[in-house]
Parts: structure tokens; sequence; C-alpha cells
């Protein structure tokens, strides 16, 4: 997996949530906001302390999580 070095969980940030550099600003609002529609660009504009590389690294993230195998319990 790539260097994820933007990405962090500290307990005493939004519950320990994955966040963009130590910020109040979760990997999953990144992700909601592409998810319905928002531009890289459009996330910088509403957001200006996001940078590229954090959406970057928020995609990974997702991506990486997205490989683990899921199970079933039923």
């Amino acid at each position: 997996m790539s260097k994820l070095d933007r990405i962090t969980s500290d307990p005493q940030i939004m519950g320990g949530k994955a966040c963009i550099r130590n910020m109040r600003i979760t990997v999953s609002l990144v992700l909601n906001l592409i998810a319905n529609g928002l531009s890289k660009e459009d996330i910088i504009k509403e957001y200006p302390l996001i940078e590229l590389e954090d959406i970057d690294q928020s995609l990974k993230y997702a991506a990486y999580l997205a490989e683990e195998e899921l199970y079933s319990f039923n």
C-alpha cells in the first residue's frame, strides 16, 4: 500500500476517526462529498484547508479498506 501520511487517527480528535492531517475533517466526509458528485476542485473550494493530496490519500485509504475480506454471519 502507498504511504498514507496525511491520514491520521487520534482519540482526542473526532473520536479517533480517520482524519485529514489531524484536522477535524474526516476521511468519511471527503468520501461522502465525492460520492455525492462533488469534484476534487469543489471540495477544495468548500474546505480550503484540504489539499489535492489529502483527497487522493482519502481515496487510497478507502480502496485499502474495501479490500478487506467480508464474512457472512448467516
